[in-house]
């Protein structure tokens, strides 16, 4: 039974009765928070949860998500227990077949990050996999993956199983109460609409699936979701399929399969996929069921007819067409909204809810009772998103292919088919015409690699060396060697100014920004453990203005912390300038010759030294000249005005035939930066790593005036002795391996880490990469030197060489030449 009406006041209101906002309110209740209503517009799970196949699997393709993901295990397997509502949950493994040798590496990938989380996971033989599933035709495959800790439960009663536990602590809910319209009150509450009642909340939780995008609408907030069709069919009884049978994923096929009281459930992950606009969902109707589409559904069927012959001749039950909510990036989203403060959403779960609903519920409530995620939940913030991925065609035309990602293969370096050429640098056309190949980040279209006059541009992608590699060495070598130009246009650019400006920024930030104009300071903001939270570039540009630089596919995430932590109380303005620069990098030891020829400015070291920032004159322009460098050379980073830059960038490229100048691409500065261990954000810098395990204690000012957020955690980690983690550099000894990120790091035998981040090092003939390691008495050099290390990828190990420097150029030396 459920309450029948809500009070009037309740510290928090949980918007959607599924397993979203079940499990948020069932973990907010773990932590001690009872004033809560749960409402929901129609009955409990009516929206999407019901329909779900309620698979569980723990495995991703990356550590963070595997934190989050295989919660689902452990509070699934004992929730019935606790709660005396029955889940349907059973271990009955997954099975995951590989019709390819490539598919079969990534499978192998999958189980090297099991072992950092101790989930069993065996890679095993066709025959292997034929004793667990004898109806398989295991003469299409290579091998397979099985996980037998996995399962499957049913979604219903595993929601319903959370609500009992949460209203067993106090929690209330209420059925058949939409929120028909949400208002923000001057005191910073929220109103909440509904037909029988207004309710006042402190906080909010946003919740409802694929109605979460025009809910938040009214608030104002952007939630970028669109709906796809997802389908499956139930056969009719067959006689091979037996209560014990692990749920087998077909990936090359596009399906799924799990059994299903005696018959088979049979769903898909097709390719492309069928959006849905919210115009053509029937109205304020629960269950939905849309109309069958055989041929839509024809490809995976085809295919599971394939890998389980048997299925040619079963008879039907049900076919099943329902929607479900899709994110441009197939991440789901999580967290404060930007510009709203105590306004969360849980939403966006990409047809997975069931499995990461479970580790992100109990996210989301360590979050609203922290204050701050207590884990790195970046990847997932519902910050990330820019404001133009609301746009509905955009969102249309993405989740069309983002459907099919679950189940294609993952390459490193993939990009995105679709809705493409949303932002353009003003000089986009020049690199195209110099044949480069884009790739895209935040919606910009970016030069990754270039082929040779004529040559395709077309992406042929690889786990170790894809068709690029060798015009991308070229690019390597031309900017260490002579120099090349890279368009970074796409960095995010945040003016903040104020007479309050320094002072918000010293307190916002570890390092010291109170310096001389035209100085550059690399610093980061730090949450209140000290972790990471923005990787920038702050250039003073006068006493009260500050420009701030942070990555292209971070930067609306960045703004979102900077405005949330400015003090609305001082004199002190945040404004997004990215749109009003472009950004052309000079690179390599003849960086500064070529600029001497297009600029009567001094580019010395004595006139201009590292990290300083200077207004020049190229050619008919004015620019703001920043000397950085991301890839490990003499170089200089030029902050044009937009309409300036094609005028700017024909001047260099005119003036650096005599240099031997030469274009490169973002996968260039991704070899060039792991040689020279720059580290990036998302991937060696989080929100768990403080500056001082990243190595970066020489960006913090930990006795500047006034302290900083995170300068006491950071001072508690200094005081306790050698650090029990930090971030070690290495190298393969074997010039044959590549590394991406994701592979274990090994000493003496034993698991200590994985790799953040890595490639191939053309200029050192070996792959390097950078990765945490963890050693409780402490990871010092003395360890580093006299330890046996490994690195594996995909279940085989490597020898590696390590060091807490860069292997190129360890002292920095050809920076400020």
């Amino acid at each position: 039974m459920t309450s029948s009406s809500p009070s009037s006041h309740h510290e928090i209101v949980i918007v959607g009765g599924g397993v979203a906002g079940a499990s948020a309110a069932y973990h907010l209740s773990k932590l001690g928070k009872t004033d809560i209503a749960l409402i929901e517009r129609h009955q409990l799970t009516s929206g999407t949860t019901w329909h779900a196949a309620g698979l569980i699997m723990q495995l991703r393709s990356s550590h963070s998500l595997t934190a989050l993901a295989k919660y689902n295990v452990e509070l699934y397997a004992n929730l019935e227990a606790e709660t005396g509502q029955a889940t349907g949950f059973k271990q009955n493994g997954t099975l995951g077949v590989a019709r390819s040798k490539d598919r079969l590496f990534e499978a192998k990938r999958l189980a090297s990050i099991a072992k950092s989380f101790d989930i069993e996971a065996h890679i095993i033989t066709p025959l292997e996999a034929r004793r667990l599933y004898p109806a398989m035709d295991t003469s299409i495959i290579e091998g397979a993956i099985y996980i037998p800790d996995d399962g499957q439960t049913n979604p219903v009663d595993t929601t319903m199983s959370l609500i009992a536990g949460a209203r067993q602590r106090g929690v209330k809910v209420f059925e058949n109460t939409p929120a028909n319209n949400l208002m923000r009150l001057s005191n910073g509450h929220f109103r909440i609409e509904t037909p029988e009642s207004t309710i006042e909340c402190e906080k909010l939780v946003l919740a409802c699936g694929l109605w979460t995008r025009d809910l938040a609408a009214k608030l104002g907030v952007r939630v970028p979701l669109y709906p796809c069709e997802h389908f499956y069919v139930v056969t009719e009884p067959l006689d091979f399929v037996t209560p014990n049978l692990p749920v087998l994923r077909d990936t090359d096929g596009h399906v799924y399969v799990k059994e299903d009281a005696g018959k088979l459930l049979v769903g898909a992950f097709e390719p492309e996929g069928k959006p849905l606009p919210m115009e053509k969902l029937p109205k304020d109707t629960p269950f939905i069921e849309l109309p069958e589409d055989w041929e839509h559904f024809e490809l995976p069927f085809s295919k599971a007819m394939e890998i389980l012959p048997g299925l040619e001749t079963a008879g039907i039950a049900k076919f099943f067409n329902g929607p479900e909510s899709f994110t441009p990036d197939l991440l789901f989203m999580l967290g404060e909204v930007p510009g709203m403060p105590n306004c969360f959403v849980s939403a966006g779960y990409n047809s997975e809810g069931i499995e990461f609903g479970a580790g992100a519920g109990r996210a989301l409530a360590e979050w609203i009772v922290e204050g701050e995620p207590t884990l790195d939940l970046s990847h997932v913030d519902v910050a990330r998103f820019h404001p133009f991925q609301i746009n509905r065609n955009y969102l249309h035309d993405r989740v069309r292919e983002v459907l099919g990602q679950h189940y294609k293969m993952d390459w490193p370096h993939q990009q995105p088919a679709s809705a493409r050429g949303v932002r353009r640098s003003v000089v986009h056309d020049k690199w195209a015409s110099l044949n480069a190949s884009f790739g895209e980040g935040m919606g910009w279209e970016r030069p990754m690699w270039f082929a040779p006059p004529g040559g395709s541009t077309e992406n042929v992608y690889s786990h170790s060396r894809p068709n690029w590699f060798a015009h991308t060495a070229q690019e390597c070598r031309a900017a260490r060697e002579d120099v090349v130009i890279l368009d970074q246009s796409s960095f995010g650019k945040h003016l903040i100014q104020g007479r309050d400006a320094c002072d918000c920024l010293q307190y916002m930030c570890a390092g010291d920004i109170n310096v001389p104009v035209g100085k550059l300071v690399y610093t980061h903001m730090l949450n209140n453990r000290g972790g990471i939270e923005t990787d920038i570039t702050v250039n003073r540009l006068s006493e009260t203005q500050f420009l701030v630089i942070s990555s292209a596919t971070i930067q609306p995430r960045d703004k979102s912390w900077i405005e949330r932590h400015l003090d609305a109380e001082r004199h002190v303005f945040l404004s997004d300038v990215t749109s009003n620069y472009a950004v052309l990098s000079l690179q390599g030891p003849r960086s500064r010759d070529l600029l001497c020829t297009v600029s009567d400015a001094d580019f010395s070291n004595e006139a201009f030294p590292f990290a300083t920032s200077r207004e020049i004159d190229i050619g008919y322009a004015r620019v703001i000249a920043n000397r950085l460098t991301y890839v490990g050379e003499l170089g200089w980073e030029l902050h044009i005005p937009c309409e300036f830059a094609q005028h700017v960038c024909d001047v260099l490229l005119g003036a650096g035939e005599a240099f031997n100048l030469k274009p490169a691409g973002y996968h260039a500065l991704e070899h060039l930066r792991s040689e020279r261990a720059y580290r990036e954000y998302e991937l060696d810098l989080t929100p768990e790593d403080t500056p001082l395990e990243a190595g970066l204690g020489f960006t913090v000012k930990l006795d500047k005036p006034g302290g900083f957020t995170g300068r006491d955690a950071l001072l508690r980690q200094k005081n306790a002795g050698p650090l029990t983690k930090r971030l070690v550099m290495f190298k393969l000894k074997d010039p044959e391996p590549v590394l991406f990120h994701e592979e274990l790091i090994y000493l003496n035998g034993e698991i200590v880490g994985y790799v953040s981040s890595g490639a191939y090092g053309f200029t050192l003939g070996a792959s390097v990469g950078m990765g945490y390691v963890n050693h409780a008495e402490g990871v010092t050099k003395a360890l580093i030197a006299a330890g046996d290390w490994e690195i594996e990828i995909a279940c085989e190990r490597y020898p590696a060489e390590a060091s807490m420097n860069a292997f190129y150029d360890p002292h920095g030396t050809r920076v400020k030449s």
